[in-house]
């Protein structure tokens, strides 16, 4: 008897409480984790890092290079717009122009007018393409770019060589 007293009682009150009941407000702790720029481990763990991917992002200038080396980001810097553009620009160049043979990040290293690009990539092309390559994607780049461009390239037998862990 005492329930449907109660019942009574709280359903007189319902209707004036019903938005509040109604938006169920739930709250919960905050959890401090960075997951972004992380990459999965997979279940068998077959998945192939180089050294520069097995590093979390909060480790960039410490233990991982920046892909990008310029002063313009800086405050006050020149031309910020077109050196992103620029080196995504080069970037995707480098990657099309030597398909499928790029091992690891295209670093892009600007001083003064002067832009190196350094390259790992896989010995799968003959010697004589290669310098053809090199000497193309050069030549490209400087008149493109309006400065001197040079490309630094180190080679490697496989992809399996830049392997630094599986995750």
């Amino acid at each position: 008897m005492n329930n449907i007293i109660k019942f009574a009682q709280s359903a007189t009150i319902l209707p004036q409480w019903s938005p509040i009941f109604a938006s169920q407000f739930h709250t919960s702790s905050a959890l401090c984790r960075v997951v972004s720029g992380k990459y999965r481990i997979t279940k068998k763990r077959d998945k192939p890092l180089t050294y520069e991917m097995a590093n979390p992002p909060h480790y960039i200038a410490h233990r991982k290079s920046w892909n990008s080396w310029n002063t313009s980001s800086l405050k006050d810097g020149l031309r910020k717009s077109e050196t992103a553009v620029e080196d995504e620009f080069i970037r995707r160049f480098i990657t099309g122009t030597w398909h499928g043979l790029v091992c690891s990040e295209v670093i892009i290293k600007r001083q003064f007018n002067h832009i190196r690009v350094a390259v790992i990539i896989r010995r799968a092309v003959s010697p004589t393409k290669m310098y053809f390559l090199l000497g193309y994607s050069e030549e490209m780049l400087s008149n493109w770019i309006q400065c001197p461009v040079t490309l630094e390239l180190q080679t490697v037998d496989s992809y399996q060589d830049v392997v630094f862990k599986y995750i």
